[in-house]
């Protein structure tokens, strides 16, 4: 049997150990964190979000970018830091402005994709994840942001997706709690929401239960590949070794770049910070304000999930500061004063803040597929649309491991491709699979 490792215990890792164990590959999942979900699918804005497939290479979003550079509170904030990796994401950023209409509708075809399977496997796994299936509301407070998302409806219709145009009227009867003044809205009945990291460890248990060797506190010193495969060397506690392995899938989110660079590799991720809170809903009232649909407010670049009976998730922001983790109170301020502003009757008094770097690459959209080698393959760099994309994403990498690692096999059935762009191991190292942990 073939032996695969993926290296990051996130959405797409997880997603992708799956999709290669359906296949009836050996893998190994190697995840620095004691649990798989901990980082940036912890507590993202919970959309399965294909009406958000709008990239963000857009003269416009660049405007709003320099506008917004003295404002603390921005929806998108660019630290006046200058370094040689962010003023090379920035320029790629510029470079793909001309691809913007052929990437959302790309974006947007990879989204509807994702659903089947998705939604499959939560099904077929027993998983629960808080999913409503309601859609999601797009809002807008002027005739500007309106039009556009009109063009963006047209591009995302080319990628198999419909939304209709609401009148604040309408906007209202799909969420009667929603207080403000909108110039009108979009409505895109096939989305949905959920809890990522409900579904991501729900997934990994299900992985486990498919044979995959999840290694958990396993910190990735090396990858490195040779005439025979890739090898990858941990270090667990004081323990450090080094396992081949067939091929291997990087899934390491804004960790990609750094690896991808020991094989030869450029895969120029840059961390774009994103934050959340949590809003607990303790009391009835609460629990009746707070909405039930999923929502988007295009001013504020903020989205709303509702989870269960007792809890909101409110997130968004962009911030371009590099590796920094921080939970910084002026930006958690402006998405605790929404609630208080659009949901007047909900209580913010327990209030839990997160924040995440989101891996995204200069086009906005994922890097998937082998690499320079034909042993070491990539799927991470999805930027704000991680969970959206990832169950399609790692179909098409599992696709193209399985029929490099099985040639005779034809590949692992049907793919879908994103239209993105697309040494020895140490004395010690061994061919199998790491001793599995149990977690």
């Amino acid at each position: 049997m073939k032996t695969i490792a993926v290296i990051g215990g996130g959405i797409t890792g997880v997603t992708t150990a799956y999709a290669l164990a359906q296949r009836g590959l050996a893998v190994t999942l190697f995840e620095q964190h004691r649990y798989p979900a901990m980082e940036t699918s912890y507590a993202n804005g919970g959309q399965l979000s294909a009406s958000n497939a709008e990239v963000w290479n857009h003269w416009g979003t660049v405007r709003k970018g320099v506008a917004w550079m003295l404002r603390r509170d921005a929806p998108l904030l660019v630290r006046p830091h200058p370094t040689w990796h962010k003023l090379s994401w920035f320029a790629e950023f510029l470079a793909a402005v001309p691809r913007y209409r052929d990437n959302t509708v790309a974006t947007a075809r990879m989204a509807v994709a994702a659903r089947e399977h998705l939604f499959a496997w939560a099904a077929q796994e027993g998983i629960a994840f808080d999913q409503r299936r309601q859609g999601i509301l797009h809002i807008y407070r002027d005739k500007a942001a309106f039009d556009h998302a009109a063009q963006v409806t047209k591009l995302l219709a080319q990628g198999g997706l419909p939304r209709r145009g609401v009148t604040p009227q309408e906007m209202r009867a799909i969420e009667p709690t929603l207080a403000g003044d909108y110039y009108g809205g979009f409505y895109t009945e096939s989305d949905s929401s959920g809890d990522i990291h409900k579904f991501t460890t729900g997934l990994a248990r299900a992985c486990q239960r498919h044979g995959v060797a999840l290694l958990c506190q396993r910190e990735v010193l090396a990858l490195a590949v040779d005439d025979h495969g890739a090898s990858v060397t941990v270090r667990h506690g004081e323990v450090q070794d080094t396992c081949s392995f067939d091929a291997a899938v990087v899934c390491a989110g804004t960790a990609s770049r750094a690896l991808a660079a020991m094989v030869g590799d450029r895969v120029n991720v840059y961390p774009v910070k994103g934050y959340s809170i949590t809003v607990h809903l303790a009391d009835s009232a609460s629990q009746a304000a707070a909405p039930t649909v999923s929502l988007l407010d295009d001013a504020t670049k903020l989205v709303a999930s509702r989870f269960g009976q007792d809890r909101l998730r409110v997130a968004g922001t962009a911030e371009f500061a590099g590796y920094d983790r921080d939970i910084r109170q002026d930006r958690i301020r402006p998405l605790v004063e929404w609630v208080e502003r659009c949901f007047p009757g909900v209580s913010t008094t327990s209030v839990v803040p997160w924040a995440g770097l989101r891996p995204m690459m200069p086009d906005t959209m994922p890097r998937v597929g082998r690499g320079r080698t034909p042993f070491v393959f990539y799927n991470t760099g999805h930027g704000h649309l991680g969970w959206t994309l990832s169950a399609a994403t790692a179909e098409t990498v599992a696709h193209d491991v399985y029929a490099a690692v099985e040639p005779a096999a034809g590949g692992g059935g049907p793919r879908w491709r994103p239209e993105a762009k697309g040494q020895a191991a140490g004395a010690g190292a061994h061919r199998g699979r790491l001793q599995e942990n149990r977690v």
